[in-house]
């Protein structure tokens, strides 16, 4: 039990540590982060139920306004701009990537891309562009094409949550708690 807490409580961590990598500003208004790759990881390390308390525990600390967001952003305004699609899709995204690696039988690498790929690439974005219609006033498919730029660096971030996982489950398989 302490030890699922501690791992959650970092991986919370982990999530506002990716967002101290610059953002790329979009038309949109939804900027390009690093945050997803830690929002994936969290499902293919941690696994489904702990992935996605890591996100929630995240999220709670920006509502509170901790400037934890790329960009230094926080507070419960956050979830007023186009980006809530994505912040409500969060732990969705991690959810599915967890429970992808937990029942796939597959190598850890390939079964953590494909829940990566699932949950923190196509998951994510359909959450993320109804939050987009909805906030920017756009039809499902104009918001669509806002959110085809996040497309290819969502992608990569899948292949590499891939590869980290799979270097986690060889350097310390223990650690792995999607496959324990």
């Amino acid at each position: 039990m302490e030890k699922s807490v501690t791992q959650i409580a970092l991986f919370a961590a982990l999530i506002a540590i990716l967002g101290l990598i610059p953002k790329i500003d979009l038309i949109s208004g939804v900027p390009i982060t690093a945050q997803s790759l830690g929002v994936m990881l969290c499902g293919t390390v941690l696994g489904a139920k702990r992935g996605a308390l890591a996100v929630v525990l995240f999220l709670v600390l920006v509502a509170a306004g901790l400037p934890l967001l790329s960009g230094g952003r926080g507070g419960l305004g956050v979830f007023a701009s186009p980006s809530v699609g994505y912040l409500i899709g969060f732990p969705i995204a991690a959810l599915v990537a967890g429970w992808v690696v937990q029942t796939w039988r597959t190598g850890v690498g390939l079964a953590a891309f494909a829940g990566a790929a699932l949950g923190g690439v196509v998951v994510l974005n359909i959450i993320g562009v109804v939050g987009m219609s909805v906030m920017l006033g756009k039809s499902l498919p104009e918001a669509a094409l806002l959110a085809a730029p996040f497309l290819l660096g969502d992608s990569i971030k899948a292949v590499l949550a891939g590869l980290i996982t799979q270097s986690i489950a060889k350097m310390r398989p223990d650690a792995l708690l999607s496959r324990g």
